[in-house]
């Protein structure tokens, strides 16, 4: 007998017309569809008229209820595996059951569709190239900056989850770890409230301050850190190297820029040079 297939399948993040046809069509094909809450997936599933036997399986059951699954799946069942929103394992449980799945060979096949990190990363004016995604900060405070610390020199944008309640204070704690970094809030994405604050920590903490109650998902995309024309030198190396491989100087700018998340004008500013004008965006 063939195993069944464990389906990793991205859910709506807010509104549910964000569902791939291929999604639908696995969830009403699935022989289980197991997910966080419950009552949260029947809704999805009830407005796509899809009657499938649902099972919890979230960060308190996972260890056990991965064992049901895995018994499922080598009995020859399909499994969907779905979060409360978006991509399952981003923040969200799974792991145990998908790093068991791919040990004893069964097939562990992604569908792929919402994502907030994504989401909010491509609205943010932020360079996108290379990001590091660190998932929630810690909730106390002198572990959130500790973390914030050790993301300091990393020189990518970085994207974090957060949690209404905690905003001001995280907030707070990238403007004195971190600095005045540009900074983008995607709140309530793709729901009714959707909104966008951009800007320096300092001025979004400013503007929640005044609002009666926060509310709704948070995803904060903070900028990377900010250059001196001194830490340039492996951006020239760099350039010089596609040169050597056979590019123009003006191709060899281009997909330096590319590979750094960096705008083309900023490198040719620095080691442009010879090139007859500046590359346009």
């Amino acid at each position: 007998m063939m195993a069944g297939t464990l389906y990793l399948v991205a859910t709506p993040i807010g509104n549910l017309e964000d569902i791939t046809h291929r999604a639908v069509r696995v969830l009403r094909e699935a022989g289980l569809i197991a997910c966080e809450d419950t009552r949260r997936t029947r809704k999805l599933l009830s407005h796509y008229g899809i009657h499938a036997a649902v099972v919890s399986c979230h960060e308190h059951n996972e260890a056990r209820r991965s064992e049901e699954l895995l018994g499922r799946l080598r009995a020859g069942v399909s499994v969907a595996l779905v979060s409360d929103a978006g991509t399952p394992l981003v923040s969200d449980p799974g792991y145990r059951l998908v790093n068991r799945a791919i040990q004893e060979g069964i097939r562990v096949e992604p569908v792929p569709g919402p994502s907030a990190l994504l989401a909010a990363l491509a609205a943010s004016g932020m360079p996108a190239g290379e990001f590091y995604f660190a998932g929630f900060l810690p909730a106390k405070g002198a572990q959130r900056r500790r973390a914030l610390e050790r993301l300091k020199q990393v020189d990518a944008t970085l994207v974090f989850y957060e949690a209404p309640h905690r905003i001001l204070e995280t907030l707070a704690d990238i403007e004195a770890v971190l600095g005045p970094r540009p900074l983008a809030l995607g709140r309530e994405i793709t729901k009714i409230h959707e909104e966008f604050l951009r800007g320096a920590p300092a001025g979004l903490k400013e503007i929640l301050k005044t609002r009666p109650s926060i509310k709704g998902e948070m995803t904060l995309v903070v900028g990377r850190p900010e250059r001196k024309d001194a830490d340039f030198g492996p951006l020239a190396e760099a350039v010089a190297a596609c040169e050597r491989g056979g590019m123009t100087r003006m191709d060899a700018i281009k997909a330096v820029a590319r590979q750094r998340g960096l705008a083309k004008r900023e490198v040719y500013r620095v080691c442009g040079g010879h090139a007859a004008a500046p590359p346009s965006e």
